[in-house]
């Protein structure tokens, strides 16, 4: 007879290894969507999607109209799976987010509701993920408005196959015709008729699975978020003449200039941050006075002129018969001398202040209060000490 301890050990492998072979059936058919069949994929595996083709599963025919596709730059980190992959999230009604051509639509939205009608079981599942009725498919379809992308846009798409509906994130090339509803949110791809929804952007490492197309950069793909409240109207760029086109939502016919146009031109970019700004240079250094040349000293003394370094202005010669102290190393102040209040039309005479011994006087900045009674604030210029030009300077 098994011991009870042989029969849970024997239950639990089994257990372990149903659970492994589900973990990898889950994996497998992740991979088949993303290589071009049906199966469920996983948010880190994006599948990128070029114009024209209709990716796996589509629940229609192409009805995309030809429009001119933007203009693409091959980037330098095309080819490269190990770049940085950046999704930026926009608002919808952004003007500029979209573009087409002036009263034509991007897509025969009266074929795709033909062709959604002649397949109930397409239908069915169409107006189930677009969370309407079957038979309000046609309405739905004329309320919305057909645009094209003007970037790299990732969405969540769907695929119908073997009665069943898949999901999938791709990636959808610039110039790609799509109708969006009146929040500015991709509803519809036209190449494929398959609905779409907002993109679930992964945290970690992604997998690109598909065909690159030139310009395609991982670090400049858009996520198209709603916006705050449905619009009667975008503003898209025309993408022959690059012009502003106020585009009634749902209504091709009524294209018109807009009234009030955005304050900036069809050709700027702002779907995606600017690269950062170089830094400011820093400001040179002035070059210094020739007055005074950075390094030269200029001597105190008088002596001869011709002796002097570039830039010194010749020593002062006190007046005969004064003596100047011979400790004095300070520079004047830049500030205005005080002078005595006196009559009007007056020039009053400066307070004299006695020059003292040698060595009583510091800088400028510094003198000493006198000995004798006074007010300090009342000190004007000194009295004609011998050296006037000094301090005149």
């Amino acid at each position: 007879m098994r011991s009870p301890r042989r029969f849970r050990c024997a239950a639990l492998a089994a257990l372990t290894a149903g659970a492994l072979f589900a973990v990898a059936g889950c994996d497998s058919a992740a991979d088949r969507t993303t290589k071009g069949t049906t199966g469920t994929a996983e948010a880190e595996d994006v599948l990128l999607q070029p114009l024209a083709e209709p990716g796996p599963g589509p629940f229609a025919k192409s009805t995309a109209r030809q429009t001119p596709s933007p203009t693409a730059t091959p980037s330098p980190q095309e080819g490269d799976g190990s770049a940085t992959r950046t999704v930026h999230h926009v608002s919808g009604v952004v003007p500029g987010l979209y573009g087409g051509v002036r009263s034509e639509a991007s897509c025969d939205v009266e074929q795709q509701a033909r062709l959604l009608a002649a397949d109930q079981d397409k239908a069915r599942a169409f107006a189930e993920e677009a969370g309407i009725e079957a038979v309000q498919i046609p309405g739905y379809l004329r309320s919305l408005t057909p645009v094209t992308l003007r970037a790299d846009t990732q969405v969540t798409n769907h695929g119908y196959s073997a009665g069943s509906v898949t999901a999938f994130q791709a990636v959808l090339q610039a110039g790609t015709a799509v109708l969006v509803d009146g929040k500015g949110l991709p509803r519809v791809r036209c190449a494929c008729g398959n609905p779409l929804e907002r993109p679930v952007t992964a945290k970690g490492r992604v997998a690109h699975r598909g065909e690159r197309w030139a310009g395609y950069d991982s670090a400049r793909i858009l996520a198209v978020d709603p916006g705050v409240k449905p619009l009667g109207s975008l503003i898209i760029v025309d993408t022959t003449d690059n012009t502003w086109i106020e585009r009634a939502v749902g209504d091709v016919g009524r294209d018109r200039t807009p009234d009030d146009p955005p304050p900036f031109e069809p050709s700027v970019d702002l779907l995606f941050p600017s690269p950062a700004r170089p830094s400011d240079p820093a400001p040179t250094e002035s070059a210094p006075s020739p007055a005074e040349p950075e390094g030269t000293e200029c001597p105190d003394s008088p002596g001869d002129p011709a002796e002097l370094p570039p830039g010194c202005p010749p020593p002062m010669e006190p007046d005969p018969g004064t003596e100047a102290p011979d400790d004095f190393d300070g520079m004047p102040s830049d500030e205005p001398w005080e002078m005595e209040e006196g009559e009007p039309g007056v020039v009053p005479e400066p307070t004299q202040v006695s020059p003292g011994e040698p060595g009583e006087l510091d800088e400028l900045d510094g003198f000493e209060e006198p000995d004798g009674p006074g007010d300090p604030d009342e000190f004007g210029e000194p009295a004609d000490s011998g050296v006037p030009e000094l301090f005149a300077g």
